[in-house]
């Protein structure tokens, strides 16, 4: 009896304890952490969905949509979730692809990460946001995932604003194109890891590029409430998406479509032709009406994903690299486009602007002869006849006497080099600062870039000058570069007098690019600034509000006083009717519209010259500067010229084409968003 009280009252003694522990964490639950927990259980039931803002539209100057968005029913997968299933998601993966009419391994191929040795298609973007796997859906395919999400975990299906190009391939190079976002890039940016909805794109190239965050908006918040199975059940809270701006242009889409077909003209008519630009800027304000480059693509290559084989096309050297603008990247030699720099050093030298020259056929730079096209003497000519006619061996002269001041191959502690500094003032030898990305800056080769050169290449080049070319082929082409290896070995480093001389005419080593011949003669034929050109005119609310109007600033002005520009501006206005110009303006209205300008015809190594025209019309009050560069394409007086005709042809309707009239303003965006008319 005794011992069964006993037991009892520990059983009595352990009951208690057990409520009073209890008590105590229940205290704990509902008291102490009561919040905590009610805040946990709100979690387990609601989801926050961060909604991806409409990217803004891109115009062009009078409103005509560029680049806009069109919606789609987009069908994304989350690879984190399948990756976390037994089987890997396949089971999941071959459901989708039934429903989709896909091979499975198509899908399993778009939603792996990109790496080294991975090719496209893969997924470049951050691995914890949804892979769009197909931007064309049907309705009706839709509807099969929604309602049966219990077989498709993971899946989504949604409608998205997708980026659609009106224009096709015009203004590709222009426009750029969107990507996802890398992890990198979330972990780098500041605020795009905050905003990041889990299927924004960002700008790659482009303007899409230089005004990425402008375009991107701001995304909104929706916090949903869900049942046990991930079910949406309800909307507890919601925040709406701030559309982007609206970015708009100075681009002429008509221009640019009369620019597109001439330089793709210009290279069909050049057998040879790899690559051509054109390049039209409003000489009154600095900003670009039109900027092409061929070949081009079709930027609606990239909507939905790209292949490896279209990825690498637009990177071949065998299609021409559409990706790469040859207007604002390509670096090419410029020809007698170039003189326009050189005559405006020798006034800065001291040669008279009035005074008289001559122009043998051929002219001795140090113990070598420099000839004029086809040796051709023309006897005593002003500066003025000088470009009309494109005479080389009086800029063979001059800078060779300038050369000689400097102190030739021995230069003095502080050399003038005239023509060098003259270029850059002009532009040359940096990037002009157009709001596109990976501008090329140029090369001006003076007597600084040749030591540096020599120390980069002087080691291989003393190599070379022992073993030879042994895989050159051609004999005599072997042994050229063996004895043009050992100079460069012994004495690279040197400003020789023939660098000076090529220098003068736009050959040798000097490389421009096709914008910053365009800025220049901007300069020469308008006020006399050099400006850094503009696409982006101004930034816009959807509903019409004005954000930002982007100026075009100025950067420098031509040592050249008023008289000196008239003077060289009144013998390129002849180039097109009496000089090298004449035979592809044959014909043309001068009388209605008066085209100046300068023909370049430079020389490259191994390949075809490099055709070049860069004008400006009208002559008397300049509005457009137009250059066209055909690499290749031979001489600038028979493709690139025409090229440049047809252009002023559709601009100033002469065939019976409707003329296109300058935009002088802004577009009205109405509130509704659309333009008015």
């Amino acid at each position: 009896m005794n011992r069964m009280r006993t037991r009892l009252i520990l059983l009595h003694v352990v009951v208690l304890s057990l409520l009073a522990v209890l008590a105590v964490r229940l205290w704990q639950v509902q008291v102490m952490r009561g919040t905590e927990f009610v805040h946990a259980a709100a979690e387990t039931r609601t989801r926050d969905v961060v909604v991806p803002a409409v990217r803004g539209q891109i115009l062009d100057a009078s409103g005509r949509p560029l680049v806009r968005n069109r919606t789609a029913l987009v069908v994304s997968v989350d690879r984190t979730r399948l990756t976390r299933m037994d089987d890997g998601g396949l089971a999941v993966l071959k459901r989708l692809a039934a429903v989709l009419d896909k091979p499975v391994k198509q899908l399993q191929k778009r939603i792996r990460p990109c790496a080294a040795g991975v090719t496209r298609p893969c997924w470049p973007g951050s691995p914890y946001q949804p892979i769009p796997i197909d931007e064309q859906v049907s309705t009706r395919e839709a509807l099969q995932i929604l309602e049966r999400q219990e077989e498709f975990p993971g899946v989504t299906a949604e409608v998205q604003a997708v980026r659609e190009y009106p224009q096709g391939k015009a203004g590709a190079q222009v426009l750029g194109y969107l990507q996802p976002v890398t992890q990198e890039e979330l972990e780098k940016r500041d605020g795009l890891k905050a905003g990041f909805s889990g299927v924004d794109l960002v700008g790659r190239d482009g303007l899409e590029s230089i005004y990425d965050e402008a375009l991107r908006g701001e995304p909104g918040l929706r916090r949903v409430q869900v049942d046990r199975l991930g079910k949406v059940i309800g909307i507890e809270q919601q925040v709406a998406p701030t559309t982007g701006d609206t970015l708009i242009t100075s681009i002429d889409s008509r221009v640019q479509a009369i620019v597109e077909k001439a330089v793709n003209g210009a290279m069909k008519r050049a057998p040879r032709a790899d690559g051509a630009a054109g390049v039209v800027l409003d000489v009154r304000t600095g900003r670009v009406v039109a900027l092409a480059s061929a070949p081009g693509y079709d930027p609606a290559i990239w909507t939905g994903g790209i292949s490896e084989k279209e990825y690498q096309r637009l990177l071949s050297d065998k299609a021409g690299r559409p990706l790469v603008s040859r207007a604002t990247k390509g670096e090419f030699a410029p020809g007698s486009t170039f003189k326009v720099s050189s005559v405006s050093a020798m006034l800065r030298a001291g040669y008279p602007l009035n005074g008289h020259y001559g122009c043998p056929g051929s002219f001795m730079v140090g113990d070598r002869p420099f000839n004029n096209f086809h040796g051709i003497g023309l006897g005593t000519l002003t500066l003025h006849t000088a470009l009309v006619k494109s005479c080389d061996t009086i800029f063979y002269k001059t800078s060779y006497e300038q050369w000689l001041r400097d102190g030739g191959l021995r230069p003095k502690k502080a050399p003038k080099e005239r023509f060098a500094n003259m270029a850059r003032s002009f532009g040359f030898g940096r990037p002009t600062g157009i709001d596109l990305p990976g501008e090329s800056a140029g090369r001006i080769p003076d007597r600084t870039w040749k030591k540096d050169m020599w120390a980069t290449t002087s080691a291989e080049n003393c190599k070379r000058s022992r073993t030879g070319y042994p895989e050159v082929r051609s004999a005599s082409r072997a042994a050229f570069l063996k004895r043009l290896a050992y100079e460069n070995c012994i004495e690279g480093y040197l400003l020789r007098p023939g660098d000076a001389a090529n220098f003068s005419i736009g050959q040798g080593d000097v490389l421009v690019t096709p914008l910053q011949l365009a800025s220049a003669y901007a300069a020469l034929v308008g006020d006399g600034q050099l400006r850094s050109p503009r696409i982006a005119w101004a930034r816009v609310r959807p509903d019409g509000q004005l954000v930002k109007k982007i100026d075009v600033p100025v950067k420098g002005k031509l040592p050249l006083s008023p008289k000196e520009r008239a003077y060289i501006k009144g013998a390129l206005s002849e180039v097109a009717s009496d000089g090298t110009a004449a035979g592809a303006f044959s014909g043309f209205p001068m009388d209605k519209v008066r085209v100046g300008g300068k023909t370049g015809t430079a020389e490259v190594w191994g390949k075809e010259d490099t055709s070049w025209f860069a004008s400006f019309a009208p002559t008397s009050k300049p509005r457009y500067v137009v250059v066209v560069m055909v690499s290749q394409g031979g001489m600038g007086g028979q493709t690139a010229a025409p090229a440049v005709r047809e252009i002023y042809e559709g601009i100033y309707g002469i065939k019976g084409s409707k003329p296109v009239s300058p935009v002088q303003k802004l577009p009205m965006i109405k509130r509704d968003g659309t333009v008015a008319r």
